[in-house]
């Protein structure tokens, strides 16, 4: 029997139901967060956004941006998987997601088709520069610091790709309920494949976890755009910090342990 000490966990969560339920909120908490900052409190605003490199999108972006690499510091320095510092980090990756993409697809105007290509290229050259640097990209093998690096930069373009890809959909027509429905229903197919094929679990993985992103996007603007827009109209900083109280109650009540890397399998 293989032996399971402190060197074979995994610096991110096990990957179960109450991991997929969390990050689908802390995505819509992206969401929120992000347009908390870069609108409400910057003024920047989604008709009138400027053609500027200067703008609120910009500005929420660097305040993101900081958080996060403070953040993915304290992660790889930890010892241990810690439950809060873990999920405090894909907030931050998800806000600083959020205005990254509303900066590159409004401010610059290179327009959601635009963006959206941009950041997958981005997601895919990240996984495939991880995967032939260290001989895989399973969330289990997260355990070393250069395996971290990679996971959150990874993890950061899919943030931001997401946030593209929502909007996108919203925008093309279903609105924000109608995007979330869709990105709802892909997630299910996502599901049923797993649980119907024996389609590599590590892609289904990554699929998934970019598509709770755009969800997440379309579920929070839903809760915050204006009425005349398809949305509730909700209060951005009120919904954030609801979110935020779930997220924190989630983390104590729903098991919450690090996954751990199997030491002897192929890697894939």
């Amino acid at each position: 029997m293989i032996s399971m000490d402190r060197d074979t966990l995994s610096k991110v969560p096990a990957v179960t139901l109450s991991f997929w339920i969390v990050k689908i909120l802390a995505t819509t908490l992206g969401e929120t967060a992000g347009d908390t900052v870069s609108m409400t409190w910057l003024g920047e605003t989604t008709p009138n956004a400027p053609h500027s490199w200067l703008s609120g999108y910009l500005v929420g972006t660097a305040i993101f941006g900081a958080i996060l690499a403070v953040l993915v510091w304290l992660q790889i320095r930890a010892r241990r998987f810690h439950p809060f510092l873990y999920w405090a980090t894909i907030v931050a990756s998800t806000t600083a997601g959020t205005t990254l993409a509303d900066f590159c697809t409004r401010s610059l105007g290179i327009g959601y088709p635009g963006g959206s290509t941009l950041l997958l290229a981005c997601v895919l050259a990240s996984l495939f520069v991880w995967y032939r640097t260290l001989g895989t990209v399973r969330v289990e093998s997260v355990t070393t610091p250069p395996a971290e690096a990679f996971y959150w930069l990874t993890i950061t373009f899919s943030q931001t790709l997401g946030t593209a890809l929502g909007d996108w959909v919203a925008d093309s027509g279903p609105g924000y309920a109608g995007g979330a429905l869709i990105f709802g229903a892909a997630l299910a197919v996502l599901v049923a494949l797993y649980y119907s094929t024996a389609i590599s679990r590590v892609g289904l993985f990554w699929a998934a976890f970019i598509l709770t992103r755009p969800l997440g996007a379309t579920v929070g603007d839903f809760l915050d755009k204006p009425v005349a827009k398809g949305g509730l109209e909700f209060s951005r900083p009120l919904a954030s910090m609801v979110l935020l109280v779930v997220i924190v109650a989630l983390i104590l009540v729903l098991p919450q342990r690090a996954g751990r890397h199997p030491v002897g399998t192929q890697p894939a």
